[in-house]
């Protein structure tokens, strides 16, 4: 059983895989055998990861990029592809959510800002990777959705909707890269990441939850090792939550 998770040999390419549940996905990916590109927007940050990927006997490499920018985003597939020659594994993971004071406060370089990362970056991305795939061997694309994708706040407009975006992405581009390509969407909950500490202790929000408390970063190793790997072959277009229970 253990074969249906092996990536060995594999190439996989993690957007923010410096930090959270992108650097968790990164040490899965290598422990499971897959060289791994590493990209945020701090060089110094995926060089440290990559310095771990490598103790686990892994090939990797470190990028900085942007994935807001477009031109980043070629930047980072030439860079992958440079170095290892191809892609089989494309994890769109980067992400932010900011908040404004209220909607109308909030400001149209900002509104741009959450729609770049959120959306744009991981559409540009899987485009240009998705192309080189189906000219070669296929692959598998993940992307990163969130719980403010189904269920909307009017203090998330702008980040649910960017979101609910990649929902949508993940279905269309499933139907144009199939039967090559697979490309899934995590839609992860309340995660204990580094950037959760203005509702980390909000014991209200963990009793609504099914599980009764907030994810631990590794609890989404799982469903990335099962959406990357052969252990998915028949799964495309799906959008799995990961959220504890979020109804």
């Amino acid at each position: 059983m253990t074969n249906l998770f092996d990536l060995s040999n594999k190439i996989a390419v993690v957007t923010g895989g410096s930090r959270g549940l992108g650097k968790e996905m990164v040490l899965a990916f290598a422990k499971a055998g897959a060289d791994v590109v590493i990209a945020s927007r701090k060089i110094e940050a995926c060089e440290e990861v990559a310095r771990q990927v490598e103790k686990l006997g892994r090939r990797a490499l470190p990028v900085a990029a942007h994935v807001g920018k477009w031109e980043d985003n070629d930047k980072l597939a030439e860079a992958a592809y440079k170095h290892f020659g191809r892609i089989d594994i494309l994890v769109n993971n980067a992400g932010m959510s900011p908040l404004a004071p209220s909607l109308v406060e909030t400001t149209e370089a900002l509104f741009d800002k959450v729609i770049d990362i959120n959306f744009k970056g991981p559409f540009r991305l899987s485009s240009l990777v998705g192309e080189k795939m189906m000219a070669g061997d296929g692959g598998v694309i993940i992307l990163l959705s969130s719980t403010a994708s189904y269920l909307p706040a009017p203090h998330t407009i702008p980040y649910g909707g960017a979101k609910a975006a990649i929902n949508a992405m993940t279905v269309a581009l499933a139907k144009l890269y199939g039967p090559k390509i697979r490309v899934n969407c995590i839609c992860p909950g309340p995660f204990l990441t580094d950037v959760s500490t203005a509702w980390r202790d909000d014991k209200a929000a963990q009793q609504r939850l099914g599980l009764k408390r907030f994810g631990n970063p590794n609890e989404i190793v799982g469903t990335a090792l099962y959406l990357a790997s052969e252990a998915s072959s028949y799964v495309t277009g799906q959008v799995i939550r990961v959220d504890g229970g979020s109804w």
